[in-house]
């Protein structure tokens, strides 16, 4: 629509302070020559929209066609414009609302900040993508999204850790992003609050019926104790080591893989003491076992043997 479009357009000069005709056209997705009218129209308005030719030129406001937004610190402000994640705001479908918010918040600053307030986005930038994950596609996010604003019922089929599919009702109560990944929070027909990932989510169909959502939920809380459950359960497999002092860096370094529980003085030999925690103990071998001669194992004293039997196992391979 024209109107939204002319705040738009009043927004940005306030934000960016002079903007081309063609700037303005390329953000707003429409002609210049709509843009010029834009600019008639605008100065019909009462608001002062100058022209300026040349090189340098372009469309700004007055100086003192300015709103303010009183009583914030500097670095208050900072921590306002911080910028989000990229990824996850265009899987929200909220770029460019966003954006518009963003410039809405600079053009009220008072002149004085408003400079820092876009530095920001020079020295800040947030990436949620692993290095090498493949995002993960959610086939029903919009529908997702769309019942959670709704307080909509749905019936979704998941699929289980064991690979099976399940129908279920739910009552969406909220999205979660851990990392590039979305979890949707929703409780059971018997009211338990479960998390369902959304990229195993293999359909979500709305129901004709609402829900109320419980008192006092917190979509935070609810994640955390779930997590912190989540983490206690999972297996650990400790092994005790002492390690090469040139190797110890990449240990700290690999902590996707490995997590250092202790670590302790050099001993009379020149080894670092290390206890080191796995999931399983094939992590343990594989990892342990890439590192050859740099790492002798103290405990448990099993493993010693089980890695020897990998190792001539890779021997055998690869002389057959």
């Amino acid at each position: 629509m024209r109107g939204d479009r002319l705040i738009s357009i009043l927004l940005m000069l306030q934000a960016q302070g002079q903007m081309t005709a063609k700037e303005l056209a390329e953000r707003l997705e429409v002609s210049e020559r709509t843009i010029y009218r834009d600019m008639e129209a605008l100065s019909g308005a009462g608001i002062p929209v100058v022209a300026e030719r040349g090189i340098n030129g372009g469309w700004s406001l007055l100086d003192d066609y300015q709103t303010t937004l009183t009583g914030l610190k500097e670095s208050e402000i900072r921590a306002l414009f911080v910028p989000l994640s990229e990824q996850l705001l265009d899987d929200l479908g909220l770029t460019r609302i966003s954006e518009e918010a963003r410039n809405k918040l600079i053009a009220s600053l008072p002149s004085v900040y408003r400079q820092n307030a876009k530095d920001v986005w020079n020295r800040i930038y947030i990436d949620t993508r692993a290095w090498r994950h493949k995002k993960e596609k959610a086939a029903s996010f919009e529908v997702l999204k769309d019942a959670i604003w709704k307080d909509q019922k749905l019936k979704i089929v998941y699929q289980r850790a064991d690979g099976q599919t399940a129908d279920r009702i739910v009552a969406p109560l909220g999205l979660v992003a851990k990392g590039s990944n979305w979890y949707l929070i929703a409780s059971k027909e018997n009211g338990e609050i479960r998390n369902y990932r959304a990229s195993r989510i293999h359909s979500a169909t709305p129901v004709r019926e609402t829900f109320e959502r419980p008192e006092n939920f917190d979509i935070a809380h609810v994640w955390q104790s779930s997590t912190k459950e989540f983490i206690e359960r999972l297996p650990t497999y400790e092994v005790r080591v002492k390690a090469a002092q040139a190797i110890l860096p990449r240990l700290s370094f690999t902590n996707y893989f490995v997590r250092i529980i202790e670590t302790n003085e050099v001993d009379q030999e020149g080894w670092i003491p290390v206890t080191l925690s796995f999931d399983t103990e094939e992590e343990a071998k594989r990892y342990i076992l890439g590192f050859a001669e740099h790492i002798r194992i103290i405990e448990p004293k099993e493993l010693h043997g089980k890695i020897l039997n990998m190792a001539e196992s890779i021997v055998a391979h690869y002389k057959s």
